[in-house]
């Protein structure tokens, strides 16, 4: 189901014990930040939401996973305050993927940039395909990956960021994400891959939701301060949206 809605479309299907969470926009899935913020809300709502115990995060279409944040609306920024609101929409998301009482499964279909790789990486187990190259390509543009890197480095390690992030034009394969940690599973195709993930999901929501629950809060253990970390790090970055150097980068890009 397309979307040519400029604000992006937000599903969600429940089937059985697993709510399955799809997000759309039609530049390659980005998002705006009326998307984040229901993405968001979603993701609260459905922690306490007492007769699933998985959730499915995956995007439209047979294409890019996720290209990050709203182009438009990162050229749009025009004061402090919008920088620090617009970012924190993907602090706002990955606390409620951390907070959220149901393991998150995510479905990585194809390419994925910045923000994107942010959510990936703060799902709880990633079905990838071979497609699902990766890039972290905020450098370029005059901003870093402040906001999603908690997320991202406690997935892969500060070595594989650092890799990642310093060579912003380069895109790293699927199976590199997987040799790092970012992927658990990679497939040739997203055929199997969905077969695959429905059979994992249907499999993982039989077990004991509590059991599932208090064990998900054990793997984010010691991420409490991300509350305040990530928001904190959302207002740098609207900071470093707002400089010369990111103004001039936006405007040849746009071009």
């Amino acid at each position: 189901m397309g979307t040519d809605r400029e604000n992006g479309s937000l599903y969600t299907k429940i089937d059985g014990k697993v709510a399955i969470v799809e997000f759309g926009h039609p530049a390659s899935n980005s998002f705006t930040a009326e998307l984040l913020d229901r993405l968001t809300a979603e993701l609260n709502d459905l922690s306490e939401n007492n007769t699933i115990s998985i959730v499915i995060l995956k995007s439209e279409g047979d294409r890019a996973f996720c290209a990050g944040a709203s182009f438009d609306e990162l050229v749009a920024v025009s004061n402090l305050e919008q920088g620090k609101v617009f970012f924190s929409g993907f602090a706002n998301v990955i606390n409620a993927m951390r907070t959220c009482k149901k393991v998150i499964i995510g479905r990585v279909q194809g390419k994925t940039v910045g923000g994107g790789v942010g959510l990936a990486a703060a799902c709880d187990y990633v079905f990838a395909s071979e497609a699902a190259s990766i890039r972290l390509s905020e450098l370029t543009i005059g901003i870093a990956p402040l906001v999603i890197a908690p997320a991202v480095e406690r997935k892969i390690g500060t070595a594989a960021i650092s890799e990642l992030s310093l060579s912003p034009t380069e895109w790293k394969s699927a199976y590199w994400a997987q040799e790092k940690g970012l992927f658990a599973k990679v497939f040739d195709d997203t055929k199997e891959l969905d077969k695959e993930l429905d059979f994992f999901a249907q499999k993982l929501s039989d077990y004991n939701p509590e059991a599932l629950s208090a064990w998900k809060k054990v793997l984010w253990d010691k991420t409490d301060h991300w509350q305040t970390l990530l928001t904190y790090r959302a207002a740098i970055t609207g900071k470093l949206v707002l400089s010369d150097f990111t103004k001039n980068a936006l405007s040849k890009f746009k071009k």
